[in-house]
């Protein structure tokens, strides 16, 4: 009898067709951890045990040898001899009308490109109009966090011209420069990025689902279905939380508008803001310190319509943990088990954008792969939503990416039983149990530090 494989396995080659793409083949029990890593390092699904690696810089055979490097403490990683052979050679794949730069100048660009690429597709940022002056195509768009700025080029020669912090400027300038050759929307795709398109599409005739039948029709949902909690609410929460917690202390600042809950280790704060009714504003704010005067290791935050289910599992959380003790933070390499009870409560998970999404499309639990391996970029590396629409969301919860696992894990298993139909609730086998309360858990020290 065959011994069942203890250690998850992923080959690396060149992709057969279209060289220098990379396929991954991954055999094991932790194939979703593996999956969910080189998801993060610009993988994409190619069927249920592959995945492509395609950029538009061609830089492949580079990034491949990062992922190998990023996974082999906890994968076994074999690279075929071609890829090999082809990350020995370290040649550029792609022409730079730049004789005198060197390797790494030229990968620099090309990730440029490629960052400018990812967030055309993710829709991060939106081309309005293009021009083409000479043999060079130029662009307008606008990024979702308000920069709108002019692009010069395509492919892997496309960077940034400028940036405006105005929308009306841009445009108006782009057509003081463009002219007569300014068209609208973006330029017709390249055949890379036709091809870059073509590979990073699982989709095929065998593996797209059925049409659904006429009675098997499923309601368009809107964010407004998405349920929400009141300010009200969420002021009733704050209280019984320092009712329960009596080793937090109720702050009030100079004004009335905030209220902050001060754990009396002076490491762990929940802050209030009671003025917080739109669904885009910020209501509370947690965060974990090093200690009383050390930096911040993580936050979080939500806004004042999120459930109070929701918020709850981030207090408890908080109040459960042991401020006395080193924290231990989270990081990227088990985003699996921290997503274990929403799949178990039937919750699908998009590949190409890393959304575990609830069986009724009401709430999604969204992992940043750019924010994970930038964590100084001030994004949000998880980010659970009420709604369709992510830039509309009915809520929002943002976490830092070193937020601890027991706190994703209490607000996905949450997630999983309030987003999802009552019955049947996910069991608390699909993931570390969730923090207890801190008058039965909450270990003391003998005396303070």
């Amino acid at each position: 009898m065959s011994e069942t494989p203890t250690r998850t396995h992923v080959r690396l080659a060149l992709h057969a067709d279209h060289p220098p793409a990379v396929t991954a083949t991954l055999t094991g029990p932790a194939s979703a951890d593996a999956r969910l890593l080189l998801t993060a390092r610009g993988f994409r699904d190619s069927n249920e045990q592959t995945l492509v690696l395609a950029r538009i810089d061609r830089e492949e055979p580079y990034y491949a040898q990062q992922a190998a490097n990023t996974l082999a403490d906890r994968f076994d990683i074999e690279i075929a001899p071609d890829l090999r052979e082809t990350i020995d050679t370290d040649r550029a794949w792609a022409d730079y009308p730049m004789p005198d730069a060197t390797r790494e100048e030229l990968r620099m660009h090309g990730a440029t490109a490629q960052a400018i690429h990812d967030d055309i597709a993710a829709a991060r940022l939106t081309i309005h109009l293009h021009a083409l002056d000479g043999h060079i195509t130029a662009a307008v768009g606008s990024y979702t966090d308000g920069r709108h700025v002019h692009l010069r080029g395509q492919d892997h020669l496309r960077d940034f011209a400028r940036v405006f912090t105005d929308e009306t400027k841009a445009v108006a300038e782009f057509h003081r420069l463009y002219s007569d050759a300014v068209r609208p929307g973006p330029a017709h795709l390249t055949s890379t990025e036709r091809a870059i398109a073509d590979l990073a599409s699982p989709a095929t005739q065998e593996t797209q689902p059925s049409a659904p039948t006429e009675n098997a029709r499923q309601p368009v949902l809107t964010a407004s279905t998405a349920r929400t909690s009141s300010p009200e609410e969420h002021e009733a929460l704050l209280e019984s939380f320092l009712e329960a917690n009596r080793d937090w202390e109720k702050v009030r600042t100079w004004s009335d508008e905030t209220t902050i809950a001060n754990h009396e280790s002076l490491t762990l704060r929940a802050e209030f803001d009671h003025d917080a009714r739109h669904r885009g504003d910020v209501a509370w704010t947690f965060a974990a310190y090093e200690n009383p005067v050390g930096e911040r290791l993580w936050h979080a935050t939500a806004s004042p319509t999120t459930p109070t289910e929701l918020v709850r599992a981030l207090l408890d959380s908080l109040a459960g943990a042991d401020p006395w003790s080193p924290h231990t933070l989270g990081s990227a390499s088990r985003p699996a088990d921290t997503t274990a009870a929403l799949l178990e409560a039937g919750w699908a998970r998009h590949d190409s954008t890393v959304v575990w999404q609830a069986p009724d499309a009401n709430a999604s639990f969204a992992f940043s792969p750019y924010a994970a391996e930038h964590p100084h970029s001030a994004l949000p590396a998880w980010t659970a939503y009420g709604g369709t629409d992510p830039n509309h969301p009915a809520w929002a919860i943002h976490l830092s990416p070193a937020a601890p696992p027991d706190v994703l894990g209490a607000l996905a298993f949450e997630l999983a039983a309030n987003a999802a139909p009552p019955e049947p609730r996910p069991s608390r086998s699909a993931q570390a149990a969730r923090p207890a309360t801190p008058a039965s858990t909450q270990r003391r020290p003998a005396s303070r530090p």
